[in-house]
């Protein structure tokens, strides 16, 4: 599948978020804050000429050096890839959109780029898709089922997200692909790193197939904190996410405290009770945290439509993000046209429940598809 030609940035554009992608350690609050106000092409000038506050000086002062942007673009561009800029028609506008909510801010915000290979359009391609994550000391049972899961999954046209780890991860991709579907590989390195070495053959295919996304420019190496970075990425491209195995210490319940603060559904499969590696999974079931699956319809279910049935849908559903999903589509669904109603309201109209009506509620309106009136929340048409 090739990407159609749709809106691009800017050459200039481009060479100034690659530079900035180096230059700074994702996620830098203040610099993505300097970009929001002026944006990048004069962020990355004033960076260049240390014109900047201590807070941004302070993400960007020990790279600011690295004039490397152009060499970046034309190495990507060998390796069959590209960088993705929010300025592009390709950026993954609605999903990564959740980053910026005040409830998702401990985990960082929304990326300044995306060095992305792999043949197909990454804003289409996560317009339906689920995240599959687990341990990396995974169980053979625990394999199985993230496999199985993902098979089922890429069959029925959900793109399956993960981290290519090994466990549950390289399982997840291994299925989706066996499922001829989509399966999208987020790094903790540079998308022309392939890590773990173990997996070289896997992220090839994946690369060919699917896509490999990261924050990281060309030639940066996996890191221990760059992998908690990575995981509010597989948590925001995913409609929900499914934990098959995770520790009571473990990568994946980060990823799923991730997908709370986000607003997603949280799904886990349940192991047995004498399985250290589903020890985490069960603690998540016992808090009321996570819902349990144990079928991909129950996943489909759970994480909702997907936006299937908007395509008869009146173009007030629509907006420049996208169409909102599953419980964002019954939220918007529940808001008054003509007067406010109340958050209580909507999640007794909506049957979405109020903690998450409540994080939903400011992604709708920041997308331009509600307004926060005295009476409470207020649909907004969009012609």
């Amino acid at each position: 599948m090739t990407a159609p030609r749709t809106r691009r940035a800017t050459d200039a554009v481009r060479l100034a978020r690659a530079y900035l992608s180096r230059v700074a350690e994702p996620y830098p609050a203040a610099l993505a804050a300097l970009v929001g106000e002026v944006g990048p092409v004069e962020a990355a000038e004033m960076v260049r000429a240390g014109e900047v506050s201590p807070s941004v000086a302070s993400q960007t002062s020990a790279r600011r050096a690295e004039e490397r942007a152009r060499a970046d673009l034309e190495f990507i561009t060998g390796r069959g890839g590209r960088l993705v800029v929010p300025e592009d028609d390709e950026w993954p506008r609605w999903p990564l959109l959740g980053l910026e909510n005040v409830a998702a801010r401990r985990c960082g915000g929304e990326p300044l780029a995306l060095w992305v290979r792999g043949p197909h359009f990454l804003a289409d391609v996560v317009d339906k898709a689920v995240a599959v994550v687990g341990s990396r000391a995974a169980s053979g049972y625990g394999e199985h089922v993230a496999g199985e899961f993902a098979f089922g999954l890429a069959s029925a046209g959900v793109t399956v997200v993960s981290g290519a780890a090994y466990g549950i991860d390289g399982a997840a991709h291994r299925g989706a692909l066996g499922g001829r579907g989509v399966t999208i590989a987020v790094l903790a390195c540079g998308v022309d790193n392939a890590y773990p070495a173990g997996h070289q053959g896997l992220l090839a295919r994946v690369a060919r197939e699917g896509l490999i996304v990261s924050e990281y420019p060309p030639g940066v190496t996996p890191a221990r904190h760059r992998f908690l970075t990575r995981n509010r990425l597989i948590a925001a491209l995913g409609g929900g996410t499914v934990v098959v195995e995770a520790g009571r210490r473990s990568g994946a319940k980060n990823t799923a405290a991730i997908t709370l603060a986000l607003g997603r559904p949280l799904m886990v499969v349940p192991g047995p009770v004498t399985s250290v590696s589903s020890v985490g999974c069960h603690e998540l079931l016992r808090d009321g945290q996570a819902v349990s699956v144990s079928s991909v319809a129950e996943i489909v279910e759970s994480v909702g439509r997907f936006g299937d049935d908007l395509a008869t849908q009146p173009a007030e559903k629509e907006s420049d993000l996208g169409a909102p999903q599953g419980e964002a589509m019954r939220v918007y669904e529940a808001l008054g046209k003509r007067n406010g109603v109340s958050d209580e309201a909507v999640s007794v109209e909506s049957g979405v429940p109020l903690d998450r009506v409540r994080a939903l509620l400011p992604e709708l309106e920041l997308a331009g598809l509600a307004l926060q009136v005295d009476q409470g929340w207020q649909k907004l048409e969009v012609g």
